[in-house]
């Protein structure tokens, strides 16, 4: 069969500080399992294949890459299914109007979508868009080899477990289908289907613009529970970590393929045993490839002490992310973070001693969160300042599908999953904040999103005054050390980049 793999344009604000315009390496996985499986897989890259290209949409966004109608365009009249891939809700409406274009130009290929925003909330999404024939739910690889298998030879899906299906008016769960525990045996990605050199030419990657960068994964899923977020919904809470072998065996062959420079590792939660990360530094070592390497989705400090801090930076690691979320031990409580806050201190101290470049994700605004709770985080930061921390992230809570507080809102009925609430889920947009807490209003939460990046940048340059000269300086040159750097650039970027069509 011939399976048409879809990745959707990316939606940005242009004055958002983040944008995700990333190699798409979740579908890259799932075309190397269709391709063992003996189909044939075209895939588009929605944000590949025209990463300059900006249009004007809905809501004061922008949609980077490819335009709907050359979506569809591209999309070969004779597959046997369309897979499309949905990571943030936040994008759900302009999906939804993609997969109904898509499903109206090509009405007889049956249209399967996967990824955290359909797991999450496979219900609303069927409900909501006509154009999609099913959702597929949780770890992708082994549920569209058998959709595809049962859609060839013609058989019920309903015996495919991990779908959701059209039932009547309702949506028919096929069941959850169990976590693939041999991950060493997954297939890599399949690369030759992406564009990567529009990706290297433009500096578009997860991390910090290090050079000539590659995706990768070294674990799968996140053992904890935090409240805010969807990973037990799409992953459960097994972490399972591949052969430190195999990650420098791959790490290696693109080195060698495609003359990369860094690796991006995309986990969850990268570093959960000591043990491990220390053979895979050790081994990266040992194998003097002159990479450098970085963490840009954040991990956990637990195991992270001067030791590790050490052969991190000896193996080339430079940037990493700690995501303690706030300072106030009450919050923390509440979101069941299970961080301690001194043990945190410790470990930013000895990895910001051994030269890495660290990073804070901070959210604010937690359901029952109040005012002290965040004038705590905001001196959090101030420490975290004075002792060495380079960069932080701040952003307001967004109830996403999937997550414990989702199903808290839901309940309390504070959530109507209308157009305005999917398109306020991007927190990117500190103008946006919406307040989801009764003791701060939205207006208040976006003082205190802005007073975040304030207090912590004005304090660390203020501690340390050459960060302030070297930051202006990678502004100018473009040559980035921080995600803060990276996302300066970035805002004035699009700011500057002009519509190349007409708004759709």
């Amino acid at each position: 069969m011939k399976v048409c793999l879809v990745r959707p344009p990316s939606i940005v604000n242009p004055v958002s500080y983040i944008a995700s315009l990333t190699p798409p390496i979740g579908l890259a996985y799932i075309a190397s399992a269709l391709r063992q499986a003996g189909h044939e897989v075209v895939l588009i890259d929605g944000i590949g294949e025209k990463p300059l290209q900006s249009v004007p949409i809905a809501h004061n966004l922008v949609l980077r890459g490819l335009t709907f109608a050359e979506i569809c365009e591209r999309i070969p009249k004779d597959a046997g299914l369309i897979g499309v891939s949905g990571m943030f809700s936040s994008e759900w409406i302009h999906i939804r109007e993609m997969i109904n274009q898509i499903s109206a130009a090509h009405p007889a290929i049956p249209m399967a979508a996967g990824g955290e925003h359909f797991t999450a909330a496979a219900d609303i999404s069927m409900k909501q868009c006509p154009g999609l024939s099913m959702c597929i739910l949780g770890e992708g690889e082994e549920t569209i080899v058998e959709l595809a298998a049962a859609l060839q030879a013609g058989t019920d899906l309903k015996a495919v477990t991990g779908l959701a299906l059209r039932d009547g008016a309702g949506v028919l769960n096929t069941g959850t289908r169990p976590r693939i525990r041999a991950i060493d045996e997954i297939m890599r990605p399949a690369w030759d289907l992406i564009p990567l050199k529009a990706y290297w030419e433009n500096s578009l990657s997860y991390g910090v613009n290090r050079g000539k960068s590659m995706p990768m994964l070294a674990s799968r899923g996140c053992p904890y529970q935090c409240t805010f977020c969807s990973n037990p919904g799409m992953w459960t809470t097994r972490w399972i970590a591949r052969s430190p072998t195999l990650v420098l065996d791959e790490i290696e062959d693109y080195v060698t393929r495609f003359g990369i420079n860094n690796v991006d590792f995309y986990d969850l939660t990268a570093i959960v045993k000591r043990d491990w990360i220390l053979e895979f530094s050790k081994g990266l070592v040992a194998r003097k490839l002159g990479i450098t390497w970085q963490l840009p989705s954040g991990t956990r400090s637990e195991a992270i002490d001067a030791e590790v801090s050490k052969w991190l930076y000896a193996s080339g690691c430079r940037n990493m992310n700690y995501a303690p979320e706030s300072g106030s031990a009450d919050s923390l409580e509440r979101m069941k973070k299970k961080v301690s806050i001194p043990k945190l201190t410790a470990s930013l101290r000895d990895a910001v001693r051994e030269g890495l470049n660290v990073k804070i994700n901070i959210i604010i605004g937690m359901p029952d969160d109040t005012h002290l709770d965040t004038w705590k985080t905001l001196w959090f930061l101030v420490q975290m300042s004075w002792h060495g921390a380079h960069d932080v992230s701040v952003g307001a809570f967004s109830p996403y599908p999937g997550s414990e507080l989702y199903a808290r809102l839901v309940k309390e009925k504070k959530i109507t999953h209308d157009d305005e609430y999917f398109a306020k889920l991007a927190y990117v947009d500190i103008t946006e904040t919406v307040s989801y807490t009764n003791y701060i209003s939205s207006q208040w939460l976006r003082i205190y999103n802005w007073l975040g990046f304030a207090v912590f940048y004005a304090s660390n340059y203020l501690f340390r005054p050459a960060r302030f000269l070297k930051t202006l300086r990678n502004l100018k040159t473009g040559h980035h050390e921080s995600r803060g750097e990276m996302a300066l650039s970035g805002i004035l970027n699009r700011m500057r980049l002009a519509p190349a069509v007409k708004p759709v």
